[in-house]
C-alpha cells in the first residue's frame, strides 16, 4: 500500500523523472536515502514501470497526429491479441488502447502528413480481414497531464 510520501515521490517523478535523488528527497522532507529506497521498492513492485523522454514530434518528423478508431469483424481471443499485436509493431503507432465500447481498439498514430496517414490507414487497417469498421479524427494538439489521478484520502 501506497503512503503519502510514496504519493509525493510519484507525483514529483512524473513530473520530471530526472529530478536527482537529492532534490527529490528535499521537496518531500525525507533523507536520500529513504527516497532512494521507496524508488527502489517501487520499481520492484512494478509500481514505477519505466521513465520515458517526451519527444517534440516534429524532431522525428511527425506532421500529423491521429486517433483511429477500430472495430473487429470479430472477437476470438487469437484475432484480438494477433491485431493487438500488429498495432504493436507499427512504428507509426505512438500508443494504442484495447478498450470496450463500440470500437475496440483506438490507435494513436503519428506520421508525416495527410498523404502518409491515408497510405497507412489502407495498409495497416482496412486491408486487413479482421477489421471491421475505422473512423480517423485528427489531433489538432496533443499534451500529456503529469499530475496523479487522485486518490483515496486517510492514506
Amino acid at each position: 500500500m501506497l503512503d503519502r510520501i510514496d504519493y509525493a515521490l510519484l507525483r514529483l517523478l512524473r513530473k520530471n523523472a530526472r529530478l536527482p535523488n537529492k532534490d527529490l528527497a528535499e521537496k518531500v522532507g525525507i533523507a536520500p536515502s529513504t527516497a532512494l529506497e521507496r524508488v527502489r521498492r517501487m520499481r520492484e513492485a512494478k509500481i514505477l514501470l519505466g521513465y520515458h523522454a517526451e519527444i517534440a514530434p516534429e524532431a522525428m518528423g511527425v506532421g500529423l497526429q491521429a486517433m483511429i478508431s477500430v472495430r473487429l469483424a470479430r472477437h476470438s481471443r487469437a484475432l484480438v491479441d494477433g491485431f493487438h499485436q500488429h498495432l504493436l509493431g507499427l512504428p507509426e503507432v505512438l500508443a494504442c488502447y484495447h478498450v470496450a465500447g463500440a470500437d475496440d481498439f483506438l490507435a494513436h498514430v503519428g506520421v508525416r502528413d495527410s498523404e502518409h496517414l491515408r497510405n497507412f490507414t489502407l495498409t495497416a487497417f482496412t486491408e486487413r480481414e479482421e477489421v471491421a469498421h475505422i473512423e480517423t479524427r485528427l489531433i489538432f494538439e496533443f499534451q500529456r497531464n503529469v499530475e496523479l489521478p487522485a486518490r483515496e484520502t486517510g492514506a
